[in-house]
């Protein structure tokens, strides 16, 4: 097995190249090593291909992809949420592949029209609560959240982030912009602090009676379940999650994803990688070691995203997701949304 690892700071990302093996693929990559290495050794065995990584946040690496231009070693960027993958289309830093392999195992909403990129796992943005102190039998979607009688009660991240951003864009793509924002300020005006943290946070506070409900991606609560943490161990325990709009549209679901890069060195490792990545082995590695949902249809749960039972997501592609990125990011300052 040839792999080798760089994870790394933004200077150091900004100076440092890939060890480069005669046979390899390049990955930039915003999701850490914990989360992509195992699998990547697992191609590297397989294939005989070296696995060169290199890991940063999805600015810093796509701001490396911008300066490096033509000369630029990357195979494939690997990132989290549709609205990375969409911004780094729009950038020009992927290019349109053929494969067989992806455009029939990965369904047509979960990638890029032109395939550009393609998501290879999922998460769901649920509503979290304690049944121990809310009665939340009248909250059945995320327009809920904006009623009155959950003053004082929410729990959030920053409108900053990403996820957010995304829920919002999904919200705009199936109505418009003015009911959007009007849902933003109302929540806004529902939270129980200020935001602040991750969404790992927002599900200790709910936990802790620091707020009635919080918003949240399923897979902090699965690496919480079944992490060594105790606290957090207690916290996930302690509280139930909602899949939101099953009577309409279904629970806004996002996608980690991936697509290869427009000057690729190695492009066609770079198509093994990514169909790799699709295969029922990688599909099941996601589901079983990071709580998160196969965007491969059929492939098996983990037993603890199964113990969550089964939901209906929503179809929107997502890369409307990052279409309306913009539009939901000035909702969210209109409203006040720190």
């Amino acid at each position: 097995m040839r792999f080798t690892l760089s994870s790394i700071a933004l200077a150091a990302c900004m100076l440092v190249q890939p060890a480069i093996a005669a046979d390899s693929v390049n990955v930039y990559s915003s999701r850490g090593e914990p989360l992509i290495a195992p699998l990547l050794e697992r191609f590297s065995e397989e294939t005989g291909i070296a696995v060169n990584l290199v890991t940063a946040d999805s600015k810093a690496l796509m701001q490396r992809l911008h300066a490096e231009g033509r000369n630029s070693p990357a195979d494939i960027l690997l990132t989290v949420d549709a609205g990375n993958l969409t911004a780094a289309k729009t950038e020009g830093l992927f290019q349109p592949i053929k494969s067989k392999v992806l455009t029939s195992r990965i369904p047509a909403n979960l990638r890029d029209p032109e395939n550009n990129w393609f998501g290879l796992s999922q998460r769901a943005r649920v509503i979290i609560y304690n049944p121990k102190n809310v009665d939340v039998s009248n909250l059945k979607s995320y327009e809920d959240l904006a009623k009155p009688e959950w003053a004082d009660s929410i729990c959030v991240r920053s409108s900053s982030n990403i996820y957010n951003q995304s829920l919002l864009a999904s919200m705009i793509a199936n109505s418009d912009v003015e009911t959007a924002e009007a849902w933003a300020k109302a929540v806004r005006g529902n939270m129980a602090r200020k935001p602040q943290g991750n969404d790992r946070a927002q599900i200790l506070a709910a936990a802790a009676g620091e707020c009635d409900l919080a918003i949240a991606n399923t897979y902090y609560l699965g690496v919480m379940l079944n992490g060594d943490d105790a606290e957090q161990k207690a916290a996930a325990q302690a509280v139930e999650l909602i899949y939101p709009n099953q009577d309409d549209r279904g629970t806004h679901v996002n996608v980690s994803g991936a697509g290869v890069t427009k000057f690729s060195p190695n492009r066609r490792n770079a198509i093994k990688l990514l169909e790799f990545l699709s295969s029922d082995e990688a599909q099941n590695w996601y589901a079983e070691v990071n709580s998160e949902f196969p965007t491969v249809p059929g492939v098996a749960l983990s037993e603890t995203v199964a113990s969550w039972g089964e939901f209906k997501a929503d179809t929107l592609n997502v890369t409307k997701l990052g279409e309306f990125n913009a539009e939901a990011v000035r909702a969210f300052d209109r409203a006040g949304w720190e």
